[in-house]
């Protein structure tokens, strides 16, 4: 079976979240499963100048105020279709964003343009290439629907994943006449949203399947609490929802084979870790305490991620001898706090601002337990790679890490089944909670150690979702 995915961002080209190894890993994992993915993302600069030997397989001499082509090209076992439009995506640095940090003002039709180029190719304007299933993702893709059923007539089966649905791409209904879509489209049964053009609730209504990244997150976002504003529609599509727990690549996050690493580990023999620990805390200017359980929080500095619930409950953290390694970017004021926590304790609180994936690995492979405190959260990658690199991760029972991590209570404990620790609701009050608890865990050396070997032994890989996305893909092209 041949799919067309569509996606903004996709590892290793280009990345700014998440979204991005979903997109590069979820091919690989298809393939034993008998489908075959051709991947569809902006030729942005970075893009293009990694590709080796790309082959033009379509021109548009004009496409949203420029000419553009499609490009077919293999990178890093993937099969590749880029869309090179100057006009719109040849810009350097964030994909999204201007270099003042505003997002561009023609993100609406950037996107627009790649949704448009993939239900051209999806529906054969493209020689040789042929497919029986679009699967697009999140609101950058959520207008392929509109274009296969308004623009070009076509059935094809159609697959919207939501990665987050809190980035909605709403734009003013004055871009719709630029679209190419015809009026009829301008609907509550179309692209309209609350007088807007809504790009993600588009994709939610065009889809024959829609899927989220975690069963939990798809049960929360059909609520008037966690839907958005969208949960009325969500709930509308009925059984057409479902949520699909995203994996990662246990073969690219690998602490056995992991060069990013001071010392290399599995789960036989998790010894090195020590090593790794006295690298980090080296790295971010810890005091070199072996014995100090060592926190870390990776990932956006934002209201969603709850770093501020962390900077909230470092007094009960510090008063527990621990240590606290803060690796983001983000809000500004959030990077501030950041900054002078580490400023105010020194040797105890360590902050790196900024993007730094080899010194996350060695964070996962080096921190005793992992900071996952977000407010909502779809799935989440921090808690599966700090399980997949022995990590404990402390989270919040929302969406995917209620999906993911399973709670080291007394009956987990007595069962031998716990992976690490879960709270609620999401306040500074219930981590702190759960930090002591973390401390205490970790003071219970043969407790520790089980749940380690707990987490290092579980499967956070894309096997089992990978089957779950392949029944459905298959499912809707037989009809």
């Amino acid at each position: 079976m041949r799919v067309l995915a569509v996606a903004s961002e996709c590892f290793p080209l280009v990345k700014t979240g998440g979204l991005a190894d979903v997109v590069g890993a979820l091919p690989g994992a298809l393939a034993p499963q008998g489908i075959a993915v051709t991947t569809l993302i902006p030729g942005y600069p970075a893009v293009l100048a990694a590709i080796e030997r790309p082959r033009p397989v379509l021109s548009l001499p004009e496409l949203f105020g420029g000419p553009a082509r499609l490009l077919r090209a293999t990178h890093a076992g993937l099969d590749l279709l880029l869309l090179d439009a100057p006009h719109l995506f040849a810009r350097a640095g964030n994909p999204y964003l201007a270099p003042d940090g505003a997002a561009w003002a023609d993100n609406g039709l950037r996107f627009a343009a790649l949704s448009a180029a993939a239900a051209m190719v999806a529906t054969g304007a493209a020689k040789g290439l042929a497919f029986e299933a679009v699967h697009a993702h999140d609101w950058q893709a959520g207008l392929v629907g509109a274009y296969l059923r308004h623009v070009h007539a076509s059935a094809l089966p159609l697959v919207f994943t939501i990665h987050n649905l809190a980035f909605q791409g709403q734009y003013p209904a004055s871009l719709f006449p630029a679209l190419g879509l015809p009026p009829a489209a301008f609907g509550i049964e179309g692209v309209e949203y609350f007088g807007q053009v809504g790009f993600l609730k588009a994709g939610l209504w065009f889809a024959d399947r829609i899927t989220t990244v975690s069963p939990t997150y798809a049960m929360e976002i059909r609520t008037a609490a966690g839907g958005m504003g969208l949960d009325g529609l969500l709930r509308g599509r009925g059984g057409a929802v479902s949520g699909i727990l995203n994996g990662i690549d246990d073969a690219e996050w690998n602490p056995a084979t992991d060069a990013h690493l001071a010392a290399r580990f599995d789960a036989r023999d998790p010894a090195p870790r020590a090593l790794n620990k006295a690298e980090l805390q080296a790295r971010f200017g810890l005091a070199a305490e072996p014995a100090a359980p060592l926190f870390l929080f990776v990932g956006r500095l934002a209201w969603q991620k709850g770093v501020d619930l962390v900077l909230d409950a470092l007094p009960a953290l510090l008063g527990e001898g621990g240590q606290l390694a803060i690796l983001g970017t983000g809000e500004a004021a959030l990077e501030a706090r950041c900054r002078d926590a580490a400023a105010a304790h020194h040797g105890r609180v360590g902050t790196v601002i900024g993007f730094d994936e080899a010194l996350a690995r060695l964070g996962y492979g080096g921190a005793d337990a992992v900071l996952v405190p977000s407010r909502f959260e779809p799935c989440g990658l921090a808690q599966l790679c700090a399980l997949r690199y022995g990590a404990l991760p402390v989270v919040a029972r929302v969406g995917g890490l209620a999906d993911t991590v399973i709670d080291a209570n007394e009956a987990a404990l007595a069962a031998g089944s716990g992976t690490g620790v879960q709270f609620a609701p999401a306040t500074a009050e219930a981590l702190t909670a759960a930090i002591l608890r973390t401390t205490g865990l970790y003071r219970d050396a043969p407790a520790w150690a089980q749940v380690q070997r707990n987490a290092l032994a579980g499967d956070v890989s894309w096997r089992r979702s990978a089957a779950r996305y392949a029944a459905l893909l298959h499912g809707i092209s037989h009809g």
